[in-house]
């Protein structure tokens, strides 16, 4: 049965469009902080919780995953990284009288704003088969009605365990566990939807499925291209890093479809220039690439180096590192050298002399960093155009010296811990065999279901139970209709949230929410760790009172569904692991590779780094033992007449699918998410104007998608290219519409037509 679309938030009436904004951060950012901050926790709390945010005493931000440097600021947060922690810190709570009030059926007709605007969830909630609203129920029984569907399974591999990535190394460890001591290994998690492009990537050229800088080689140096990325929004603390980098001599060229207030100059409000003065103009160079013109960008200026090195042996290209350490380079060069650069402009957009003066920025620079977030990971060619990132690198010896490397930008706050941790479909081996040595045991060894494969499971009847760790699953992954109507053919979905989302409204027959503690929240005398997006692991520790007595921190909702499960005797201490964390980490500590020592060593101020073969050692353990180039083909994405190509977004007011609120300043949109972004050269060739009122259309084999009521907004975005707010557009991608390899979404290269909206 179809489900009416969401309501509108009373905000979206009010839509107001002004000018976008020439700068980012500064004083504005700082009063709305403190104003978001304020409405949600009060003045007090305010000041007690902001003053810890990633501090090495405090607790780690929820925000996003950018790393802390050594000699941190009383004020080490960012404004959207105040706005995550207000909504996990706020006083507003969802109790049984609000589930009493609010059928199923009608939360699910609310959008993510209003459902995120409710507060804490406070106690664990049951909707019964057959039943159209939560009812109370106690921990005991939610565990025996979970362990009940569980064994009822006609195989393990009906079952589906979701990570998001705000879960706890130690929860992580202790979840994926739990999930392949029940015997399947279908653990799909966050990354599947972001940067599985990027580990997908550099595992095959590198070695290691991680970046290879630390924050002091930002800092170092000579140039940082910036590509498919909004830090002002997204990242913003990143700023703080490019404004250093540009203090101590750095060039940065931004390479992104749309121009972003961020990358243009940053008001470092902790420095006088921020607060009074013009601040620190970031980007020397913005190539306005065409979407899904990157992989042909980066062939083409490494083909111009190949180039320049012809003109004058040895000044272009690091031959003694690539004779060294590489392999494929003879194969990868004749590719190169046939590259037609007109495929180049028209994939591009950009003349072939913008190309050929960032490449005079290349030669001029001893140590280059490439950084790049979902602007690149999420295309059908995205593991190819990473892979062709690591080419242009390799090329100049740039991996593993100081200053130079891969900077896959993370958002989530340890996405990449748990996947360390071993929240992974495909396990390697090792892992399994050092899981078995030390609990005695044998996971399974097929490789199971990732995100989208974990719908196409429910959708087909092949899964019918799901349970999710945190997240979002129904708002952050494609196809909304299909998605939802998969979702809803389970025999039972399990939430494990802090607040109500969307996912709480699209339910099986059966539904559990399970509420747990947040990252500001003290856990008794306990504390958790973390990874950031640079492989740095520390300590969290929160101090405030928890939102209600009912909760129970992530680790104890795994042991205690453990124990449920599998009983007493499973040869697993489960009920110490919940009363000791440091019991956890000393098995973390003989299983997973770089945390010997564990327990001491995250207990040192700032925590520790993880190993890295690239970046410490130029070790490269890829199968040929070596960093491997590797032959791209470039497709030029051709798009039919009368169509643009749409990427989503996010918004400012926004952090994945958590709606702080319905503004995007730096864009000048207020009041509203509807919207379209569009070049006005393209408006006026297709015949429309800025203001209409149109539907979203994508055009696939199988059928139309369509995205209702969007304003259009005239924006300087690329030609031949829009932008819209995911999660209203995710309706538009296909769920087969996916990344060759990595099995990504391909939200950032969607076909579309603008259709203007029947008469009223």
């Amino acid at each position: 049965m179809a489900k009416k679309a969401p309501q509108r938030d009373a905000g979206d009436e009010g839509l107001q469009i002004g000018s976008p904004k020439e700068w980012a951060a500064g004083v504005p950012a700082v009063a709305h902080s403190l104003l978001t901050s304020y409405a949600q926790m009060g003045v007090k709390r305010t000041l007690l919780t902001l003053v810890r945010v990633n501090q090495k005493n405090g607790f780690d931000c929820p925000g996003c995953a950018w790393p802390e440097g050594d000699h941190r600021s009383p004020a080490e947060f960012c404004e959207n990284g105040a706005k995550a922690v207000a909504e996990e810190a706020t006083l507003r709570r969802v109790t049984r009288d609000f589930f009493a009030r609010h059928g199923v059926d009608e939360l699910a007709r609310r959008t993510d704003y209003w459902l995120g605007q409710q507060g804490r969830l406070t106690e664990p909630m049951h909707k019964p088969a057959g039943s159209d609203h939560y009812v109370p129920v106690t921990w005991e029984r939610a565990f025996d009605l979970i362990a009940r569907q569980l064994r009822a399974l006609d195989s393990p591999d009906e079952a589906l365990f979701y990570t998001s990535g705000r879960t706890s190394n130690e929860a992580a460890f202790l979840y994926q566990l739990l999930v392949r001591r029940f015997g399947t290994n279908n653990l799909p998690d966050c990354s599947n939807m972001c940067h599985e492009s990027s580990g997908s990537a550099l595992t095959q050229t590198l070695g290691i499925g991680k970046g290879t800088v630390s924050l002091e080689d930002l800092h170092k140096a000579d140039l940082i291209f910036v590509v498919g990325q909004n830090p002002g929004t997204n990242h913003p603390r990143m700023l703080s890093a490019l404004e250093k980098a540009k203090d101590n001599g750095a060039r940065i060229v931004a390479v992104n479809p749309l121009p972003e207030a961020g990358l243009l100059r940053f008001k470092n409000p902790q420095r006088p220039g921020g607060v009074i003065g013009h601040g620190t103009r970031l980007a020397d160079r913005f190539l306005q690439i065409r979407l899904n013109g990157d992989l042909a960008l980066f062939k083409a200026m490494s083909r111009l180096l190949l180039e320049a090195e012809d003109a004058a042996p040895g000044t272009a290209i690091d031959r003694e590192f690539v004779q060294t350490h590489t392999h494929g380079f003879d194969d990868w060069e004749k590719d190169v050298r046939e590259l037609d650069w007109a495929d180049v402009e028209e994939a591009t957009g950009l003349s072939r002399t913008a190309v050929e003066d960032t490449v005079q920025d290349v030669l001029g620079a001893r140590s280059v960093i490439v950084c790049w977030a979902m602007g690149l990971t999420q295309h059908k060619n995205s593991v190819a155009t990473i892979r062709e990132i690591v080419n242009f690198l390799l090329l100049r010896g740039n991996v593993g010296r100081p200053g130079a490397g891969v900077c896959p930008v993370r958002g989530h706050s340890n996405v990449q811990g748990d996947r360390t941790m071993g929240i992974y479909e495909k396990p390697s081996p090792a892992f399994l065999d050092a899981l078995t040595e030390e609990f005695g045991f044998q996971p399974p060894r097929r490789h199971g279901t990732d995100a989208v494969d974990s719908i196409r499971a429910l959708r087909d009847g092949r899964a019918k139970v799901f349970v999710a760790m945190g997240g979002n699953f129904v708002a952050a992954t494609p196809d909304t209709q299909v998605t939802e109507a998969a979702m809803r053919s389970a025999r039972l979905t399990v939430q494990v949230s802090t607040k109500l989302n969307r996912s709480h409204a699209v339910t099986g027959e059966e539904a559990l929410i399970l509420p747990t503690l947040g990252r500001t929240e003290r856990d008794r005398d306990q504390f958790v760790t973390v990874e950031d997006s640079m492989g740095m692991v520390h300590a969290s520790r929160g101090r405030l009172r928890p939102a209600s007595p009912d909760l129970l921190s992530e680790v104890a909702i795994v042991c205690r569904l453990a124990r449920t499960i599998f009983g007493e005797g499973s040869g697993i201490p489960w009920e110490s692991f919940e009363a000791d964390y440091d019991a956890i980490r000393d098995r973390i500590a003989r299983v997973v590779p770089g945390f010997g020592d564990f327990n001491a060593r995250v207990r040192v101020p700032g925590g520790f780094a993880l190993p890295n073969a690239p970046r410490d050692e130029r070790r490269f353990p890829t199968d040929t033992g070596l960093a491997n180039f590797t032959v791209n083909d470039l497709e030029v994405l051709r798009v039919p007449a009368g169509r643009l190509l749409l990427q989503t977004v996010r918004s400012h007011d926004q952090y994945n699918t958590t709606i702080y609120g319905l503004d995007d300043r730096y864009r000048g949109v207020h009041s509203g998410r509807r919207v379209v972004f569009v070049n006005p050269d393209d408006l006026a060739e297709l015949g429309l104007a800025d203001g209409e009122t149109v539907d979203l259309i994508s055009e696939w084999p199988d059928g139309e998608r369509r995205a209702e009521e969007f304003r259009i907004i005239s924006y300087p975005t690329a030609r031949g290219c829009c932008a819209a707010y995911f999660p209203e557009t995710n309706v538009l991608v296909p769920l087969d519409s996916v990344a060759e390899t990595s099995n990504t979404p391909t939200s950032k290269s969607v076909v579309i037509r603008l259709a203007r909206r029947p008469a009223a």
